[in-house]
């Protein structure tokens, strides 16, 4: 349809299609971010998975770059709850890299190795495909954790972990804006219980500036990250493709927001 005229934008467009288009001088392509978030779940109150030494571990055990990397490399590394484009983002990066070695200490600590590793359930929709949960296999197996995959219709899903929360670990894309409400609510399927950051969401909502709200939400967010009740494997970018007299399409997008005000497309001559 690009290529007919048919429409002058397309977003998002898979980087395979990209390639179609960048090599063209007739048309633009950039990538811009996003607010998906996908979020590798631990239970905080699964069987393992409530010890914090085990979650750190795990935290400490996956390589986020390989994952990006075998996804086209565009995705952004996030290391907390928060994406770039919402109030309170933080770079959290630095709080777990990647050290295996860390993570195999943790797991010692907390009675397992490689020796004896520790089996942990992983159940995520079928929607996101089965190569991120080989993948995710893999590199904890490295470390003495035996990930046992269950790849299951969307509402399986919906049934088992997200109502009955009966999971170890889980995989969503959870592409809200705006959504850091779900760390504060200890009922949501995290099972993440924590009164100092339901403290903290209760202030930023009732901030009298934008100033003192972010200053909020980078607390909070930053005691998530370091409770590791979740790892934020990457934060999706969105590739746009459009043509070149199209211009003021926005290149990031927030999943609340689409302003198309200044949108304004020259006549070729």
């Amino acid at each position: 349809a690009l290529k007919s005229g048919d429409v002058q934008v397309l977003a998002p467009i898979t980087e395979n299609l990209a390639s179609t288009f960048s090599n063209n001088d007739d048309y633009v392509v950039k990538a811009g971010d996003d607010t998906d978030k996908f979020v590798l779940a631990f239970n905080s109150k699964g069987t393992s998975t409530s010890d914090k030494r085990v979650r750190q571990a795990i935290r400490y055990a996956i390589n986020n770059e390989e994952l990006i990397a075998a996804r086209g490399g565009s995705d952004a590394a996030l290391g907390g709850p928060i994406p770039s484009l919402d109030p309170g983002y933080e770079d959290l990066t630095d709080l777990y890299p990647y050290n295996p070695t860390k993570a195999k200490s943790l797991l010692a600590e907390a009675g397992y190795s490689t020796a004896k590793p520790l089996t942990l359930r992983f159940e995520y929709a079928n929607i996101y495909g089965t190569e991120i949960g080989d993948q995710l296999k893999s590199q904890l197996k490295a470390v003495g954790i035996d990930l046992q995959v269950n790849v299951v219709e969307f509402s399986a899903w919906l049934q088992d972990v997200y109502t009955n929360k009966d999971y170890d670990l889980s995989l969503v894309d959870h592409n809200e804006s705006h959504d850091f409400y779900q760390w504060a609510d200890p009922e949501y399927y995290y099972n993440y219980d924590n009164p100092k950051v339901q403290e903290l969401y209760a202030k930023a909502l009732a901030a009298t500036s934008d100033e003192e709200e972010e200053s909020l939400l980078r607390q909070a967010a930053r005691l998530v990250s370091e409770d590791a009740p979740a790892d934020w494997l990457f934060n999706y970018r969105v590739t746009t493709a459009r043509v070149k007299g199209l211009s003021g399409f926005p290149v990031n997008l927030n999943q609340s927001l689409l302003p198309l005000w200044n949108v304004t497309m020259r006549n070729p001559a």
